[in-house]
């Protein structure tokens, strides 16, 4: 690795740094404006930029550019043109125009758009993004945009999110201004996206199908040893896994992706990479490129990076944390208590909204992570429930008891603590613990949302979180607007006071994992979405409708596209597992059945031959129980590919989506079992796959 980090970090991104040495000076100024501001952009200023950013690009090696953009699949899409012009004389210039940095013409057609375009309309327009610099990847500069259909449509993850920034930065500097914080003019959203992930050998993986087709295990019998010794959990980084993270962290380092922390995660071959807070556009963008990076750098250190939320039975799946604050253009963390929280107007106004967003809407919080991935992780020792609650901790919980109780609340302050042995320094205790099982935890001045899934692109949870709060913050506005100054503070506790109690039942500090905390869940009222086809058809409940369209970040066609397209990728994940699953059965667990019992068979009868009395009592049993385990799952194969068919014929989306899961499902955990118990029985050279054992306890 580079001894400089501080010269590599962001050497590959077309940064602040890079535009004001490059730019005009009255340049420089106009994009600043429209960064910071969210002003017009002039084309006379998108060319003086494309010059530039051309320019740059060149010297670091560039032939090609691309709006690299995030359609409706989750990933990143991207299609590259060359700098390359003609000139006619047999000759060419390398050129770059503002029109072409502004706009681009990808064909919209062959990208899900749940029924906003039809397939011959092809025309979609890509729309830069000045507020995520352009970066390089290869040859190839990489130009963040926004996508949408020829009659304007969002068809992308990104143009929500800009418009739910827009939407909180709007309410939360009204609030701000009530409150005499005048000097704020704008409020951005931060996010620190936790990311987990596994490693397995490129080996392993390739011959594997589920793996391939699935990106998870569909059979698998548990390995001798799991995770229960817990010894894998920041325990001691291996050679190769520590080769793949110092050579990612440089590829993140040079697209100015703030990579900080890395660990052993819970589950044997799994890690975690932790960023620092940035803007949660930027944040959003760059985990998408951490995904990308983590499996380019696994293939070439010989290892298959899995981001998928369940890839092994019995054992953690992983998730993506996403951790969420506000920040005012003047530095200040409105989530931050300061030293004495009780005394915090600012602070526990926005400690309200958050609690009365995710209560209203804890519904479509859930609906956000909902995947059929998420739907194997969330409930899981690993995962928070399907369950949303919020976790304050013990000193904020009073806090809000006493302002419910209208009475003085006294804190305990910062605790000093000692372990003991003189040499250890005494240090200071949080006035907030970590709540693993807690979907929506406060851990001191953010609030951590714990439930994405690691395949997710958290587009979709901060797009939810961000217009929740902004609802909530436009209420307390309207209401606090015109209350005299002299009566201000009465009204804020009155306020304060009126929220916390009517919205406690969001508030739950135990464990998250009990099945009382489910039945208590149920008394309070809290929704329990176990499932993706349960969760998604209340995206459209009047109420959702009416927030998201009210703050302008959907139209009432993009929110019913978005549920369509939703909905259609649950089945056609689970289609394509069920498949892959009839496929693996039938080519290849079957035939290792059929073989190894012939070569029992063969064994008995050449221990007969040569000894006529020897017993062959074991042959027999093995024979036996691998027949009658070969005939279930032939049975089994026989009723998943006619549940596949019914499945196939079905043309209703939801309807579609719960026979996927009651039934398809269901059918695929049956063979899942028997496939198990049989591959508990075959020696491993004659299995058609790696087992658990040689996956997991090798890299």
């Amino acid at each position: 690795m580079s001894k400089n980090i501080p010269e590599l970090y962001g050497s590959l991104v077309f940064n602040d740094k890079e535009m004001k040495s490059r730019l005009p000076r009255d340049v420089y100024k106009a994009l600043k404006k429209t960064i910071d501001a969210g002003t017009h952009l002039e084309l006379d200023v998108a060319n003086a930029v494309a010059v530039a950013m051309k320019e740059w690009a060149i010297e670091h090696g560039a032939t090609h550019f691309t709006h690299w953009f995030q359609p409706m699949t989750g990933i990143t899409a991207e299609k590259h043109d060359s700098f390359l012009s003609p000139t006619g004389t047999g000759e060419a210039i390398m050129e770059f125009s503002g029109k072409e940095l502004v706009k681009g013409e990808p064909d919209a057609s062959s990208f899900p758009s749940g029924g906003l375009r039809a397939t011959f309309e092809a025309r979609g327009y890509t729309a830069w993004d000045p507020t995520s610099f352009a970066f390089i990847k290869g040859h190839t500069l990489c130009i963040p945009t926004a996508f949408c259909s020829y009659s304007g449509e969002a068809l992308d993850k990104k143009t929500p999110l800009l418009r739910s920034m827009e939407a909180v930065s709007k309410e939360a500097t009204r609030l701000l201004h009530i409150l005499g914080n005048t000097d704020v003019k704008r409020v951005l959203t931060t996010v620190g996206a936790e990311q987990e992930y596994f490693l397995v050998e490129k080996e392993a993986y390739s011959a594997r199908k589920d793996l391939i087709f699935c990106r998870r295990t569909l059979f698998g019998a548990p390995a001798p040893k799991g995770q229960e010794m817990e010894d894998h959990y920041f325990g001691s980084i291996r050679p190769r896994v520590e080769a793949f993270m110092e050579e990612l962290n440089e590829e993140l380092w040079k697209l100015g992706i703030p990579a900080k922390t890395e660990h052993n995660e819970v589950a044997p071959c799994q890690h975690e990479l932790a960023p620092v807070f940035e803007t949660v556009n930027v944040a959003v963008d760059h985990n998408q490129l951490v995904m990308e990076l983590m499996k380019k750098v696994a293939d070439r250190h010989g290892l298959t990076c899995l981001l998928h939320e369940k890839p092994f039975e019995g054992i953690n799946g992983s998730g993506k944390h996403n951790n969420w604050a506000l920040s005012t253009d003047t530095g200040i963390n409105l989530l931050d208590p300061g030293k004495t929280p009780a005394e915090n107007t600012q602070f526990l106004l926005f400690l309200a909204a958050v609690v009365k967003a995710v209560d209203e809407y804890a519904d479509l919080l859930r609906i956000s992570v909902a995947t059929a991935g998420n739907d194997h992780r969330l409930g899981a020792n690993e995962a928070p429930p399907a369950v949303v609650s919020m976790f304050l901790g013990d000193e904020l919980a009073a806090v809000v008891d006493s302002i419910k109780s209208d009475t003085f609340f006294t804190s305990k302050g910062k605790v000093e603590m000692s372990i003991g042995p003189k040499v250890i320094p005494h240090f200071t205790k949080d006035n907030t613990d970590r709540n693993r099982t807690s979907p929506f935890a406060f851990t001191g001045n953010k609030f951590e949302f714990r439930m994405p899934g690691s395949s997710l692109s958290l587009s979709g949870p901060n797009v939810i979180l961000n217009t929740a709060v902004a609802e909530e913050l436009k209420q307390f506005a309207d209401e606090l607007e015109t209350v005299p100054e002299d009566s201000k503070n009465e009204a804020i506790h009155a306020l304060l006071k009126k929220v916390f109690t009517e919205h406690e039942r969001i508030i739950f500090n135990g464990n998250g994992y009990t099945d009382e905390w489910l039945a208590e869940a149920e008394k309070r009222g809290l929704p329990n979405y176990k499932s993706t086809p349960d969760a998604l058809p209340h995206f459209l409940d009047e109420k959702n409708i009416t927030l998201l369209t009210g703050h302008h970040v959907f139209t009432r066609e993009e929110m019913f596209s978005r549920y369509e397209i939703l909905l259609e990728e649950y089945s056609k994940t689970l289609h394509i597992e069920a498949k892959t699953m009839s496929e693996m059965v039938q080519k290849e667990v079957l035939p290792s059945i059929f073989s190894y019992v012939s070569e029992l068979t063969s064994t008995g009868l050449s221990k007969k031959d040569l000894m006529p009395t020897i017993s062959t009592k074991a042959e027999e049993k093995l024979i036996s129980r691998l027949s009658t385990l070969g005939d279930s799952i032939s049975d089994e194969l026989d009723a998943l590919n006619e549940k596949i068919r019914t499945a196939e014929g079905t043309a209703d989306s939801l309807e579609a989506g719960h026979y996927y899961h009651d039934v398809i499902l269901s059918e695929m955990e049956t063979i899942r079992q028997l496939v198990n118990d049989a591959e508990e029985l075959i020696p491993e050279e004659i299995l058609p796959y790696p087992t658990y054992d040689a996956i997991l306890f090798y890299v």
